[in-house]
């Protein structure tokens, strides 16, 4: 693989100094990186990607095509099958340690990438993504030397010995959001290579900037030319070809449900394996007994951060009714006390919307609340005056008035929406938190342990946060129930998703 030029010195500088510097470097088109060489589509054509902050175009992207997607399925089975099936564990552990590194020394410039590419707020967003996004690598550095079989002890007859083995599935097709470009890039990518297996990567075409980047640090690491290919291009095209090719062992997808069923429909042809995390609407349940100098912010930040736009987002608002009214101000107020600004402002607590698309998604939600009977206590509306205007920007907003039937209380918003709503009985909140298509998260706030116990086994969500909204690490399973997916990535559970098991028998003589 070829070298990437480094942006140096950006913890020195001021945030300005490093937009100014990431932008000049952004300007050149990019390449998409095959076989560790950086290439243009086979096409010719290249479609932009703005910033959501400004609306104003930020670089050139290549559109890959079946044809791209062919290309790089090719060189990453070229890599499997030549050399990088036999590579041992520690020599694979040895790679991503210095690929940790990178991530590490290079975090402020991919960071600012996501920033610039899909408006997370830098200064919110870097600590944490930090830690995580490093996290992320180092676990799979842990798990490259778990890999191990088992001696079985069979029932037949005679001299038979049995055992197992796990070997690496093959050819990953892996799918990535926008929503958090890197670290799903890395949650994707890490795994896969401490496992064995060779990656073709097809980020969304929203924010795919910290991602090419990503893929020259991997150069950097060392790892072999076609173990990680990386395609730009729209989901219609490059992700459904990579969805449905042949030579694709196991597709990785992070989404909406409905694009999830399309890629297990694609998948059909030769039945490859499937991990998907999906959609969701989470409930988060708030009792008369919570600690509301936690809940309020907590509630608040699990429908407002990243502006709403993540999976878990906690946008269905159950309260007691004994305190509904005045803890749906306090979450309105709180909302209104953070700043919306511009993502490169190390100030700004709520950024933009990543596109104009999403945008119009939604608002044309909130105009649905608001003609179905809900009422916007706080936001409700883009905001289109001021600096902000050109940009796209909605802010915190809280409905009340909502019933369980309204849009806006059933399907996934991916904006800083949230919808409140009074609950009486724990039997009745259950009822009303497990009355979704959806079981990706939920959140219970209560002081009673038993009751979050208790709850905690009744909610059908494959995460319940007790007390707490959004803890999420490498080493605990994350993934959902009913249409928010299937299969689980973190911990053991992750690196299972990318090996298969084999029964060796030997009869002794």
């Amino acid at each position: 693989m070829m070298k990437s030029r480094s942006i140096s010195n950006m913890n020195d500088t001021s945030f300005a100094d490093q937009a100014v510097t990431l932008k000049r470097e952004l300007v050149r088109p990019r390449s998409m990186l095959v076989g560790g060489r950086w290439v243009a589509a086979q096409s010719g054509e290249t479609f932009p990607t703005y910033n959501p902050s400004t609306g104003e175009q930020l670089s050139t992207l290549q559109s890959g095509n079946q044809q791209d997607i062919n290309i790089a399925v090719a060189a990453a089975r070229s890599a499997f099958e030549g050399h990088w099936r036999r590579v041992k564990a520690l020599e694979r552990q040895k790679l991503l340690i210095r690929l940790a590194e990178l991530v590490d020394r290079h975090f402020d410039e991919l960071n600012l990438l996501d920033s610039l590419d899909m408006g997370a707020p830098v200064g919110q967003t870097s600590p944490i993504y930090k830690r995580r996004s490093v996290g992320r690598v180092l676990y799979a550095v842990s798990s490259a030397l778990q890999i191990k079989g088992e001696t079985i002890q069979n029932a037949l007859s005679g001299e038979f010995f049995s055992y197992t083995v796990k070997e690496p599935i093959g050819v990953v097709g892996a799918i990535i959001p926008w929503n958090g470009p890197l670290g799903m890039a890395i949650w994707k990518v890490a795994p896969a290579l401490a496992a064995g297996c060779t990656i073709v990567l097809k980020p969304a075409e929203e924010a795919s900037l910290s991602t090419l980047r990503l893929g020259e640090l991997i150069g950097e690491a060392g790892f072999p030319d076609g173990v990680v290919n990386i395609i730009t291009g729209y989901g219609h095209t490059a992700g459904a070809a990579l969805s449905a090719h042949p030579d694709v062992d196991k597709v990785a997808f992070t989404g909406s449900t409905e694009v999830g069923q399309a890629i297990i429909r694609a998948s059909a042809g030769n039945l490859k394996r499937l991990t998907l995390e999906l959609g969701g609407k989470s409930p988060n349940i708030v009792f008369p007994d919570a600690n509301m100098e936690q809940a309020i912010p907590a509630a608040a930040m699990a429908g407002f951060a990243n502006s709403g736009q993540a999976c878990i987002a906690g946008s269905r608002l159950y309260v007691h009714r004994s305190i509904f009214e005045e803890f749906a101000q306090a979450v309105a107020a709180f909302g209104q006390g953070l700043k919306i600004g511009d993502s490169l402002d190390p100030d700004t607590r709520i950024g933009p919307l990543v596109s104009e698309r999403q945008l119009e998604r939604v608002t044309g939600y909130m105009r649905v609340g608001t003609e179905e009977g809900a009422r916007a206590i706080s936001g409700g509306a883009r905001i289109t005056e001021g600096d902000l205007a050109k940009g796209y920007f909605v802010p915190p907003t809280v409905f009340t008035g909502v019933s369980d039937s309204m849009r806006i209380a059933r399907e996934e918003i991916f904006g800083p929406v949230i919808s409140a709503m009074p609950f009486d009985t724990e039997e009745e909140v259950v009822q009303r938190a497990n009355a979704t298509a959806y079981g990706l998260s939920a959140g219970v706030w209560t002081k009673d342990i038993s009751r979050a116990l208790r709850m905690s086994r009744l909610i059908r969500a494959g995460s319940v946060w007790l007390n707490c909204y959004a803890a999420i690490d490498a080493a605990v399973p994350f993934g959902g129930y009913k249409m928010s997916g299937h299969g689980r990535e973190g911990g053991m559970m992750h690196l299972d998703n990318y090996l298969e098991t084999k029964a060796v028998w030997m009869k002794e003589e």
